[in-house]
């Protein structure tokens, strides 16, 4: 796909969680095409230590009000000058970067979107989108406790949605591979992304139950156009670089010990 640099002004930065904000941008022109699983390269002004970009998963594309929006997770410098931004400020973006998640190619494939913490980012849009295609995506949120659970009422537009938590405060208490949707449904498809050891755990049922698994993975990036070669996930195709030939990646393609 065809990449953009474009500067995107800020329609607005909602504090969502005291780690969390949304950031819906927009532009003049109609935004490009942006595929559920790719991502944004954010650059960081007025500041000398983060002179690399930032890359953030695509949460959602609404089309109607012409908005990108992103979801960031304050954890450093260059996140938290994007969480200070205001309404009318302009950010540069290269855009849409690396490769997205597989779409049903048939209606009654079930999907199961598989996230923890900010890595439920990317499934917003994918579910959305599947919606769209006339499928029925399924959730499966988990977090440490209810207060850490995002977006969960913009989820359940697209499809039913189940959570886990680790304390028990909301859903069923544990990990997502444990949550008995697992064992009362069969799904077809399975895409997940979060954290590595959950990701790990996801592929390991998909693996055992024979079901196809993608997985978004969060390798550190710079770049985001395999140039630096920070990214590089040892795959069965030999090392690829995760901003190019991912972030999203089957499974089989991973030597990941299952």
């Amino acid at each position: 796909m065809k990449k953009y640099v474009l500067d995107l002004t800020v329609v607005s930065v909602e504090q969502i969680h005291e780690r969390y904000v949304l950031i819906k941008l927009t532009d003049v022109q109609p935004l490009p095409e942006m595929l559920p699983g790719q991502f944004v390269e954010v650059r960081v002004d007025g500041s000398p230590s983060t002179f690399l970009r930032r890359p953030i998963s695509i949460h959602y594309i609404d089309k109607v009000n012409n908005q990108l929006w992103l979801l960031v997770a304050t954890v450093g410098e260059g996140t938290r000058w994007m969480a200070s931004l205001h309404t009318g400020d302009v950010v540069n973006c290269v855009l849409p970067l690396g490769h997205g998640f597989t779409m049903p190619r048939q209606t009654d494939e079930k999907f199961l979107l598989v996230g923890g913490g900010v890595g439920v980012a990317p499934l917003l849009y994918l579910g959305a989108e599947i919606r769209r295609m006339g499928g029925e995506p399924t959730f499966l949120l988990g977090a440490r406790s209810a207060k850490d659970l995002l977006m969960l009422d913009e989820f359940r537009k697209y499809g039913q949605v189940y959570v886990t938590t680790e304390d028990g405060s909301a859903g069923e208490k544990g990990f997502v591979t444990g949550h008995s949707i697992l064992s009362q449904e069969r799904f077809s498809h399975i895409a997940s992304c979060g954290p590595t050891p959950m990701m790990k755990a996801v592929a390991r049922y998909a693996h055992q139950e024979d079901i196809d698994c993608e997985v978004s993975l969060e390798n550190l990036m710079a770049c985001g156009l395999g140039a630096c070669l920070c990214c590089v996930e040892k795959t069965t195709e030999g090392n690829l670089c995760v901003c190019k030939d991912g972030p999203v990646f089957n499974i089989k393609k991973l030597l990941w010990q299952l």
